[in-house]
């Protein structure tokens, strides 16, 4: 099942995407995917309206509105390899403000105290109920479903500063969505990301060093983590610059595309 959060007509609900997306983009399907509204929010049992909008009528808006954003680096050994960083014995992890979470469609201002950003594509663990120390056997149990994530990252500050609050925490700077997807198993999923249409990067989340398991047990050892919050999983290889005036899309095998488009910070 896939849960978008949308607005139209100035308001905000959640609503399961029902039709073939990818068939609406290629021009192949009838009439176009709809939102079925649902009763309420998806953090709890609930209930389609049958009041369903056409998907090309809302704006989509960011999947969740997390209390928080736990990011997990260097889960991926090439992309480690690739700046130089040693692979870390346990998952290494950082927050990324609520304030940095923008939907699909929506700009990535280009900050002004960088000269270098950089997309990391990444997949992303939304959580679907309040949880602290979760066994390894339960964590499916507190996990929503998956949605693409962009950890956009000041490459030049993260190195100068060496604390990365704000190289990958400023405004605008964790881009997810397009939705939710309830139903599917993420051990082995692709994940791509294009820049202007351009391959960047590629790989599978069988990848991951630390798996999704490994990452929850460990996060909520430490922390309480709350319905809608998120949980960034790694990059793969293939980090790179991103330009004024860029569109970068994150593809991750299951869920569907996310993109947005780069602008001078104003």
């Amino acid at each position: 099942m896939r849960i978008a959060r949308f607005s139209i007509d100035g308001n905000v609900a959640f609503g399961v995407v029902e039709g073939d997306v990818e068939e609406a983009r290629a021009g192949t399907a009838d009439g176009g995917p709809v939102l079925d509204i649902i009763k309420g929010h998806p953090f709890a049992e609930f209930e389609r309206s049958g009041q369903k909008v056409p998907l090309s009528k809302v704006r989509l808006l960011p999947p969740v509105l997390p209390n928080k954003v736990v990011a997990v680096g260097r889960n991926y050994a090439e992309h480690a390899a690739e700046l130089g960083n040693a692979v870390p014995d346990a998952p290494f992890a950082f927050f990324k403000p609520s304030t940095s979470v923008i939907g699909p469609g929506d700009p990535i201002a280009y900050p002004s105290f960088s000269e270098e950003v950089h997309h990391e594509a990444e997949l992303a663990v939304v959580i679907g109920r309040m949880c602290r120390e979760v066994p390894r056997e339960r964590v499916k149990d507190v996990i929503l479903g998956y949605t693409c994530a962009n950890d956009i990252t000041a490459r030049d500050v993260q190195k100068r500063e060496k604390q990365w609050a704000r190289a990958k925490g400023f405004d605008t700077s964790c881009p997810l969505g397009p939705w939710v997807e309830t139903e599917l198993d993420p051990s082995d999923l692709g994940i791509m990301c294009t820049v202007n249409g351009e391959q960047r990067q590629l790989g599978r989340t069988g990848e991951m060093i630390h798996s999704i398991e490994d990452l929850i047990v460990n996060i909520t050892e430490a922390m309480t983590l709350l319905p809608g919050d998120v949980v960034l999983t790694g990059t793969p290889a293939g980090v790179g610059p991103l330009s004024v005036g860029d569109e970068v899309a994150v593809t991750i095998e299951g869920i569907g595309t996310l993109t947005n488009k780069v602008i001078k910070r104003g």
